[in-house]
């Protein structure tokens, strides 16, 4: 069951931005040729995220190229650096970015820019204070993440008291939608008093998550739940309950709705989730990107941030 929050901003600034006024310098490309570079392909979210832009740009074949790339794991900014790097040498007109890092991702943004290619930021933001470090002004496409973990952790709540024992395992903690959701999830548990004992990285990756979860229910053996900042790290959770012969008793929270979540909700193994529709969020920054290049806008010129729909997700 998806409960439904209206989707913020978008249509507006969208709108808006279409009427931002053209700067162009040279003869705009017709046919752009777009890069979607995202995280790792390994996490089913990303998967989506690709199915998504790869059916949206077969429906506009005339109106754009896309080229798409991710890294092996979640963690590999250099190889994610490396294929922004690629691209720029390719000359693709825009980079549509789910940034790995950050902060470490902004010097290659600024060499794409400098290159003139235009970048749109989707997924994870880029570090607000690097990109003024750079004079970079870079459009932002997604979800207002501690809202949705806030959604996922509310609901959670309405099964805990006061003083019970909550862990949160967070994604990579230089993110800024891992911090985000922690915070979200922060706010849910302060609303009734329960008690965050700990806040470990799962770096994004169910193993990891497995292992750290592990060790939260054999330091906290009467742990009440686990708020996971994504769904594959909700799986590693739910595996190391289970190992614990806890099941039943740690209740499990993700984010993403991922297809591999939704038997473990339908169980009652995982209690909920929040979907914030990376193949639309995909699209929507192409198109951006798109409209952005054949106008001749220049990346500073672009508005900064278009807020899409987040909804939890229960059984």
């Amino acid at each position: 069951m998806k409960t439904r929050t209206p989707l913020v901003k978008s249509l507006a600034l969208l709108a808006a931005f279409a009427a931002t006024p053209a700067i162009p310098a040279f003869a705009t490309p017709a046919h752009p040729k777009v890069a979607l570079v995202m995280k790792s392909l390994a996490n089913e979210f990303f998967q989506t995220m690709e199915e998504g832009a790869k059916a949206d740009q077969k429906q506009h074949a005339s109106e754009y190229t896309l080229v798409a790339n991710g890294i092996k794991d979640e963690t590999d900014t250099t190889a994610q650096i490396k294929i922004i790097q690629q691209m720029i040498a390719e000359k693709v007109d825009a980079i549509v970015l789910a940034p790995a890092d950050s902060k470490a991702l902004v010097p290659v943004v600024k060499q794409a820019v400098d290159a003139g290619v235009l970048v749109v930021n989707i997924d994870n933001k880029l570090d607000a204070a690097a990109l003024k470090e750079k004079g970079l002004s870079v459009p932002f496409v997604g979800p207002d993440n501690r809202k949705g973990a806030k959604l996922v952790g509310a609901y959670l709540a309405k099964s805990l008291k006061a003083g019970d024992k909550v862990g949160i395992l967070e994604g990579v903690s230089t993110t800024f939608n891992a911090q985000q959701r922690t915070a979200g999830f922060k706010d849910a548990m302060q609303a009734v008093n329960a008690n965050v004992v700990s806040v470990q990285s799962g770096q994004w990756e169910m193993e990891q998550a497995n292992t750290v979860a592990s060790a939260m229910l054999r330091e906290h053996p009467d742990l009440k739940a686990l708020l996971c900042g994504n769904d594959n790290m909700a799986l590693g959770a739910v595996a190391a309950v289970k190992t614990s012969g806890l099941t039943g008793k740690v209740a499990v929270v993700g984010y993403d709705n991922i297809d591999a979540v939704h038997p473990l909700m339908a169980e009652g193994r995982m209690l909920a989730t929040a979907d914030q529709y990376g193949s639309k969020q995909a699209v929507f920054g192409i198109q951006i990107a798109v409209k952005a290049v054949k106008a001749g806008t220049k990346q500073n010129a672009m508005p900064g941030e278009f807020q899409t729909q987040v909804d939890l997700v229960t059984k």
